[in-house]
């Protein structure tokens, strides 16, 4: 039997089965660097604690072994480092996971997981919660939910434009609209604030920046994501026959509607976690899905596991570049879209056209 796959950059089907032998090649080579960069995140930075000691001082979380380094060194290595480079990981994932789901779902390359305005609705309840001065959870907290707010109205817009047009395209304009309402509500805020503590917190957190996480963000944020992707992982089946367009998955038997709503609740509900801890990032969810795309193909049996691990990797190495690349840090939507956007344009380039 031939199966159909959709490739990121060409209306032109795969045919065939995987290389099942290459996949777990290209697995398990992912999987050792990213295991490197781990170690070498800990190991890096103000100061510098060598990969060896690093080993030694998380394995002896596990096993008696004699204390050659300093309590500095744990301290720097469990209270700062450690739940920052877990951040990024998250972080990372959940944001090309959600941009996998998106580009499919819509059959659009150019789709990103703050489409449907989950990053500007994010960064709304943000700084509206910075300009009633909320601590930092109660932060997070207005972020998430602005976020998931914004998306609901767009989603809402969509429902009640479908009979007028495409819903899709309907869906991806609403959502466009609602994003451009929610960023002049940031711009209001922004021009009401204290410009000597609030403004300054405003556009350093819309900036993006894991400098203040801790491993209390980490327990709250874990669960969205960790369930969000699962159940998209469930759903990878399906997620390749919407490849094939609404009518043509109707026709195989998937209700295209609740799968839709499902991809949709379940990306915006790890982005809007990601982005109320990190602040915005952008590209992330957009480059790396391409990349993935192109190391394995458009299965999303292969492309969400990999996505995953790519979107780790790519924005754990963002992270280490902003925090030693120069002697203050970068915030991380600045490097992200210093090497995003290159990136990006030499994909649309020097691939074929074309989409799903």
């Amino acid at each position: 039997m031939m199966f159909f796959y959709y490739g990121c950059c060409s209306f032109q089907p795969i045919q065939g089965e995987p290389d099942h032998d290459a996949m777990t090649k290209k697995l398990a080579t992912l999987s050792v660097l990213f295991l490197a960069l781990f170690f070498l995140s800990l190991a890096i930075g103000r100061f510098t604690v060598p990969v060896g000691t690093v080993a030694a001082i998380l394995l002896s979380r596990l096993v008696s072994l004699p204390h050659y380094w300093s309590p500095e060194a744990e301290t720097v290595l469990f209270t700062l480092r450690l739940p920052r480079i877990l951040a990024a990981m998250l972080v990372g994932s959940a944001l090309s996971v959600s941009g996998a789901a998106y580009q499919g779902m819509f059959r659009n390359p150019m789709v990103s997981p703050d489409l449907l305005g989950v990053s500007a609705g994010a960064g709304f309840g943000a700084a509206l919660g910075m300009l009633l001065g909320f601590n930092r959870v109660s932060i997070q907290l207005c972020a998430f939910g602005c976020g998931l707010a914004a998306v609901g109205i767009t989603y809402a817009v969509g429902v009640l434009l479908a009979r007028k047009g495409e819903p899709v395209l309907t869906m991806i304009l609403g959502g466009i609209i609602i994003g451009t309402l929610f960023t002049s509500f940031v711009s209001i805020i922004k021009f009401l604030a204290d410009p000597y503590n609030t403004l300054p917190a405003i556009t350093f957190w819309l900036m993006g920046s894991l400098a203040s996480i801790s491993l209390p963000d980490l327990s709250v944020a874990a669960g969205p994501i960790l369930t969000g992707t699962l159940v998209l992982t469930a759903l990878r089946w399906r997620l390749n026959v919407m490849s094939f367009g609404d009518e043509e998955a109707r026709a195989l038997g998937v209700r295209t509607g609740p799968l839709r709503l499902a991809v949709i609740v379940c990306a915006t509900l790890m982005t809007a976690t990601a982005v109320s801890i990190s602040g915005i990032v952008g590209l992330v969810g957009l480059v790396v899905p391409h990349l993935a795309r192109l190391l394995v193909g458009p299965n999303y049996t292969h492309l969400i596991p990999v996505s995953l691990v790519l979107g780790a990797i790519f924005l754990l190495a963002v992270d280490d570049l902003a925090r030693v690349l120069f002697t203050v840090e970068i915030p991380l939507g600045i490097v992200t879209s210093l090497i995003g956007a290159p990136f990006f344009l030499y994909l649309l380039v020097n691939t074929r056209k074309g989409w799903v």
